[in-house]
């Protein structure tokens, strides 16, 4: 667990310190491009669509792992647009709250306790 722990905080330094470096030269056209690749169906496009369905499968998961709650939605949402910033971050949080179980993290607290 510590490893991946270590690995989630890489992510994060990494994409925050990258992000924040490509929004001081380039500015916050991130949606344009994104889909302006897709549209005109190129490689990067392909990877962009790839990464949209990861993005997509990713907040899915946080919404049922809180049920679908509002609170859950909006998690979800955030997953969807946050990628991996958001994601490294919250596994960080939910591994900690479940002191490394990974039946937790994976299911939420009450799925792991076989209550839901």
């Amino acid at each position: 667990m510590t490893m991946f722990r270590i690995l989630l905080a890489a992510i994060a330094v990494a994409i925050f310190a990258y992000t924040g470096l490509v929004v001081a030269d380039h500015g916050l056209g991130l949606f344009p491009i994104f889909f302006g690749d897709m549209a005109r169906m190129t490689w990067p496009g392909q990877f962009n669509l790839d990464f949209m369905c990861m993005l997509a499968l990713s907040g899915c998961w946080v919404a049922w792992r809180h049920h679908f709650s509002p609170a859950g939605l909006a998690l979800g949402l955030v997953a969807f647009v946050g990628g991996a910033s958001f994601l490294s971050v919250y596994l960080l949080i939910v591994g900690w709250r479940a002191q490394g179980g990974m039946a937790e993290i994976l299911l939420g607290k009450t799925r792991a306790a076989g209550r839901g």
